[in-house]
């Protein structure tokens, strides 16, 4: 129970700490402090289902329909290429988006808040059209899971588990870097590199 439970912890952190689109809209949000918390949440449950749906068999299920996955491919990777587009624009042509280090953590004075519903919206959209995520989660976890017999039930756990700690850790742990950010060159410099993973994630989906 307590091995099954430690090995889908180790898997999942292993699988889930990595740069991606998901991790660093988490980031981004977290140093921005807006929604952390609701942005947190929605990939901590969105992942655990996803495992739960991999280990009781559902990677199964998906691997009968040949044509699902083509579809979830290429719709991430035109959503990928799209929010990699906005973040090079916004790099390329900042709106005010410096974090006031006197204020001890407020939220950027020139940079309006984003609305709650596209927030969730583009987590939702990041986190269900990823491919990867359903290799990794539903595919992989649910294959080793299997290997566990009775007790995939607590590798699931601990997989679970792993997921929430991760993504609730990067969303409130990014706070620390807003003094770091607190430059409109700063935020030039991460918006950068957020369009290129985005755009090169986009690109590794469709290549061959």
């Amino acid at each position: 129970m307590l091995s099954a439970s430690l090995s889908g912890f180790g898997l999942g952190l292993s699988l889930i700490v990595a740069i991606g689109a998901q991790n660093l809209f988490v980031l981004r949000q977290g140093i921005r402090r807006e929604h952390a918390l609701l942005v947190a949440t929605i990939c901590a449950l969105s992942d655990a289902v996803l495992i739960v749906a991999g280990v009781t068999g559902l990677g199964l299920v998906v691997q009968s329909v040949p044509w699902l996955v083509p579809v979830v491919r290429w719709a991430g990777a035109a959503f990928l290429l799209a929010y990699g587009l906005m973040a090079a624009r916004r790099a390329w042509r900042p709106s005010g988006q410096a974090l006031d280090a006197q204020a001890a953590g407020d939220r950027g004075a020139a940079a309006p808040p984003a609305r709650r519903a596209t927030v969730v919206l583009t987590c939702l959209a990041l986190t269900w059209l990823n491919p990867h995520v359903y290799l990794d989660t539903v595919f992989l976890l649910g294959s080793i899971a299997a290997t566990h017999g009775d007790n995939r039930s607590w590798f699931a756990v601990g997989a679970v588990a792993a997921s929430a700690a991760w993504f609730f850790a990067l969303a409130f742990g990014a706070r620390l870097l807003g003094r770091v950010l607190a430059t409109p060159r700063a935020w030039r410099v991460l918006d950068g590199f957020v369009a290129l993973v985005m755009i090169l994630l986009a690109v590794s989906l469709v290549w061959p």
